[in-house]
């Protein structure tokens, strides 16, 4: 891995303007980057790259660079372009191993945060290193939110979220686990504690049914439950996967890993519409996933599935076999904290209010990622908290003077 680093850094053409850094939802810096690399610097270049996205060591990994930073670079007009990515993770996985994180915690300066995934991890480091006294309520017992439990072990090693925890705790983070804010606990209840802020990040955890015949039987599963746990469900033989975007493929590719012997995706439109990355689509055919398009689910039963074919004059009705079927055609929030919080508005699907600072409908209450703009990627998620924290910090320390 390193000499092809190494070789990557070197085809660098150093662009006066990088269309790769444009191309990135948070300006990576990745020409300076490089250049610090080829001085052998690398936990300046690492440094960089953490204070510009405190979860680069991940988006180096699964970020769909080829919409982004590749996609945007100069080189691969005509030829390959860098593969920014792996530099990325690289440099901040150094980092991440030789730098400790022990900010002075201002006890005053209380924040809870709901929520341990992009958003959530992202606004945990970025205040913890402004000082503030920081909680995070998680409702599984460990960190990480969909990086863990709804990215497979193949695509994002869980030792780096692990790795997080500990510089959480490092930073001075309290962190409790099993805590589904909502429930017991209520966003008035931490205020009455002392929280100066409260930032929600609760994801998109609620699955979206298909509303078809068949959809409660026992071989039928929801894609965000079977990556919670693949271990715990018996798949069978034939696996269908209903669904197209990258949460589909990572479930057909967990699927053939976990030992089915045919696993097929079916998309109701071609190919070139799936929404899921061109990468991951051929990473599932290397995988041995097979693709069936045009095809939109009608009933599901105990031994197959009867589709509609979309790409036909007239309806025809055509039947699969499949052991099991897991159905992946996205999700959305739960509505557990704004139902037990006066105030907190929420939009027709469910999806929390901000306006442009991240601020929502309830005083004091900031809130970013899946849970406000349904779900994108991780960068995504980085780059709008950035913007949050920013105006959280404004919020607290104008309103409480706390510096």
């Amino acid at each position: 891995m390193i000499n092809n680093i190494w070789e990557e850094n070197k085809r660098c053409v150093q662009c006066k303007n990088p269309a790769c850094q444009r191309g990135c939802p948070v300006s990576t810096p990745m020409k300076e980057v490089i250049g610090l690399l080829r001085e052998n610097n690398i936990k300046e270049a690492g440094r960089i790259l953490f204070e510009n996205n405190p979860l680069s060591v991940i988006t180096g990994l699964i970020c769909p660079h080829e919409e982004f930073c590749m996609g945007h670079c100069i080189l691969g007009i005509k030829g390959s372009p860098i593969q920014t990515g792996s530099i990325e993770h690289y440099t901040s996985d150094y980092y991440l191993n030789c730098v400790d994180f022990k900010p002075e915690i201002n006890p005053e300066k209380k924040v809870g945060i709901i929520g341990s995934g992009p958003a959530g991890l992202t606004m945990a480091i970025l205040l913890a290193r402004k000082g503030y006294d920081i909680t995070i309520f998680e409702s599984h017992d460990k960190i990480g939110g969909v990086l863990r439990y709804g990215i497979p072990e193949f695509r994002l090693p869980k030792k780096i979220l692990d790795k997080y925890h500990d510089i959480l705790l490092k930073m001075g983070v309290k962190i409790r686990p099993n805590t589904l804010v909502g429930t017991v606990i209520t966003l008035d209840d931490m205020f009455r504690d002392g929280y100066k802020a409260v930032f929600v990040s609760t994801g998109t955890w609620k699955p979206r049914k298909l509303n078809i015949p068949g959809e409660s039987l026992g071989n039928a599963f929801y894609a965000i439950d079977y990556l919670r746990s693949p271990d715990t469900h018996n798949l069978g033989d034939k696996v269908a996967v209903i669904g197209g975007g990258n949460v589909a493929l990572d479930c057909a590719r967990t699927a053939i890993r976990r030992g089915a012997k045919e696993v097929t995706v079916y998309y109701r439109k071609g190919e070139d519409d799936m929404p899921s990355s061109k990468a991951e689509i051929n990473f599932a055919k290397l995988d041995g996933v097979n693709f069936r398009f045009y095809r939109s689910p009608l009933e599901i039963r105990d031994s197959h599935v009867k589709f509609q074919k979309t790409d036909s004059d007239g309806p025809e009705e055509v039947s699969y076999d499949a052991d099991s079927v897991i159905i992946s055609i996205s999700q959305g929030p739960r509505s557990l904290v704004a139902d037990s919080t006066m105030g907190l508005k929420l939009d027709r699907l469910g999806l929390v209010v901000i306006d442009e600072t991240g601020r929502t409908t309830k005083e004091g209450v900031f809130a970013s990622g899946d849970v406000v703009t349904g779900a994108k990627t991780v960068v995504e998620a980085v780059a709008s908290t950035k913007v949050a924290a920013k105006y959280l910090d404004e919020y607290v320390t104008q309103k409480y003077n706390l510096q």
